[in-house]
């Protein structure tokens, strides 16, 4: 599988150069050549404090695209992740001595097809599908595998956030004009700021 700690080192790397110096880092001469393919990626922030649980600091991420290969996507992500999550203020440099750094790589997403919504029961699971919501070509959701196992949803639960990550009500899962996409991710995260990098089992 893909070069999982050589990218959270370069997602931490990005981040810590971009807080400190305002620019952008290269790709490195010694990049893994499995880097170089067109999978989506995710980059993940988390604020750790002693005694309580993470804190979700950021998340930007890029579906696969022909346009950009995996570790360029990275690099990318990451400086949106710390900068332009508009869910919270800009990462400080000093903060990052607090955040550990998690990368998710995306397969390749598949359009479920299904003639009868309940059919997605027997098609999702949890703590293996990430999903992707899509009603025409402006309304578009994405939440990761990881999601609904942190926040103890089931599969009904699941499809609502989905679509209300797309702008849609909830239930639009149930219209058949709403297109459900699942893919797999592979994550890599560090244990503690700065510390050990561990491929995550989700479940």
């Amino acid at each position: 599988m893909y070069s999982g700690e050589f990218l959270v080192k370069l997602a931490r790397r990005t981040i810590e150069t971009y807080l400190k110096d305002n620019k952008k880092i290269g790709i490195p001469n010694d990049a893994p050549k499995d880097l170089f393919d067109h999978s989506g990626v995710f980059v993940t922030l988390h604020r750790i404090i002693p005694g309580k649980e993470p804190n979700l600091r950021g998340c930007i991420g890029r579906i696969e695209s022909p346009q950009s290969t995996l570790i360029q996507s990275t690099i990318d992500s990451a400086i949106d992740a710390a900068i332009h999550d508009p869910r919270f203020p800009p990462v400080t440099s000093d903060e990052m001595e607090t955040i550990t750094v998690e990368i998710t790589i995306l397969t390749v997403p598949e359009v479920i097809k299904v003639t009868d919504p309940q059919e997605y029961f027997d098609l999702i699971e949890i703590g293996k599908h990430g999903l992707i919501a899509e009603r025409g070509p402006y309304q578009r959701g994405l939440l990761l595998p990881q999601v609904p196992v942190e926040q103890k949803w089931n599969l009904s639960t699941y499809l609502d956030y989905i679509c209300v990550k797309a702008g849609l009500p909830t239930q639009s899962w149930k219209n058949l004009n709403t297109k459900i996409s699942r893919f797999e991710g592979y994550i890599f995260t560090e244990k503690t700021p700065k510390g050990e990098i561990k491929q995550k089992d989700i479940i």
